[in-house]
């Protein structure tokens, strides 16, 4: 118990530079005009161009200096877990020092990136690094459970979320309920969440819903939003692999003209949108509950949808390291928020349009669930946030055959096998 308890806490002390950054990103992003409500200054148009700058120089970074930290993080732990030889390489200090540096500049340039996959790394990796220097740590466990417990450590220190964590583990890596680890899950998860929120968290991190409909509205709700919901996350996650299929080689041979094209796409987004299109998206959610509206009404909020969809697939797709699942959450907050308005309950439909959003893009419905109450937390909606997590998940498989993150783990071990006899 102690040693998973240490392990804990050395996952949510390595989480504190990405929870720190996540929290000035939004602090810079508060200053632009969808959030603050004042008009464009040469400070702000400078934050909204920065993309322009810094993804060219990631790129160049990501192609040889830096060339260790590519890639979101989880296709990595997942390679380790099924294959514990690659953890050496995989997980090693090199690629998360990379992959913090990297992940470090796209976050404070305002790129639409979650941080799931840098804390999911470096949580495997600091459980590497102590099986390497300590073989008899927690014997009990195999190399490859040990992993999976650290990666969703890692995402519980991230997110100040231990049952998040554990979810994952057996809903993403491990695929199938294990009850001999679920305690240990739960200690190092809570062990980290701890640590990691020792600067002080919100109990939810978004706020808390007025909304209490009847179940039977909420269920007739979820049913339209959590099927558009699915499909739109898995039109998201197919964009994904089409996009990162599509640059895998131009960004090792032609980085800057590929960084300076998404670069000014992203920094475009910013300008058109005020801001609304950056960052994780948190901030964007915390917006929506604490006003109600983004500027421009239901057109606005939709034309911002369609920013944060392509947005994170730009990100993502030229390998930067960051995440999906707080981006998905905001477009598919966007959707259910923008319905919830036309129909008169707009929060109740932003509480199952994120659920759908999230769950259809990573057809993972539990983490969907659990992360909704986590970061709006109001379980008078539980129920229609059940059924729109489920559908939406079902949904999303109508486009795309398994979960996001398999899906990019094959994609980069394919392009990775084929990059020899291309000449790479």
């Amino acid at each position: 118990m102690l040693q998973l308890l240490a392990l804990g806490a050395l996952v949510g002390l390595v989480c504190w530079p990405f929870n720190g950054m996540d929290r000035w990103q939004d602090h810079l992003l508060g200053r632009l005009p969808a959030f603050s409500g004042d008009p464009w200054t040469p400070l702000t148009l400078a934050l909204a161009c920065s993309p322009l700058l810094v993804v060219p120089l990631l790129l160049v970074l990501q192609r040889r200096v830096l060339a260790a930290g590519a890639g979101s993080g989880i296709p990595q732990v997942m390679a380790s877990i099924e294959e514990p030889s690659q953890s050496d390489r995989l997980l090693g200090v090199r690629p998360s020092l990379h992959r913090l540096v990297l992940w470090g500049l796209a976050t404070l340039s305002l790129l639409p990136l979650g941080r799931e996959g840098p804390v999911v790394h470096v949580g495997a990796a600091v459980a590497q690094g102590l099986r390497r220097r300590f073989p008899a740590w927690l014997p009990g466990l195999s190399q490859a459970q040990l992993l999976a417990l650290a990666g969703g450590a890692g995402l519980a220190g991230g997110f100040n979320t231990p049952l998040l964590g554990v979810v994952f583990v057996v809903e993403e890596f491990l695929g199938s309920f294990s009850p001999q680890l679920i305690w240990p899950a739960l200690l190092v998860g809570a062990a980290a969440a701890a640590v990691s929120s020792l600067g002080g968290q919100p109990e939810f991190a978004l706020g808390v819903m007025g909304a209490q409909p009847p179940e039977l509205q909420q269920l007739l709700w979820a049913v339209p939003i959590g099927l558009v919901g699915g499909l739109l996350g898995g039109v998201f996650a197919r964009l994904l692999l089409a996009f990162s299929r599509r640059c895998w080689q131009r960004a090792r041979r032609e980085p800057l003209r590929l960084g300076l094209a998404v670069g000014g796409l992203l920094a475009l987004f910013l300008l058109l949108s005020g801001g609304a299109s950056g960052g994780d998206g948190e901030l964007l959610m915390r917006h929506l509950l604490a006003t109600g509206e983004l500027a421009g009404g239901v057109p606005g909020e939709l034309f911002t949808l369609l920013l944060r969809v392509l947005g994170p697939v730009l990100a993502l797709g030229v390998s930067i390291p960051g995440g999906l699942i707080d981006p998905a959450f905001a477009f598919g907050a966007l959707l259910g928020h923008s319905a919830g308005v036309l129909l008169g309950e707009p929060q109740l439909g932003l509480a199952l349009g994120m659920t759908a959003g999230l769950a259809g893009a990573t057809q993972l419905p539990v983490m969907a669930v659990l992360f909704a109450l986590r970061l709006a937390g109001d379980q008078q909606l539980l129920p229609g946030i059940l059924l729109a997590a489920v559908l939406a998940a079902y949904g999303s498989r109508l486009l795309l055959d398994q979960p996001v993150y398999h899906a990019l783990k094959a994609l980069t071990e394919s392009l990775e096998s084929a990059a020899p006899n291309a000449g790479e």
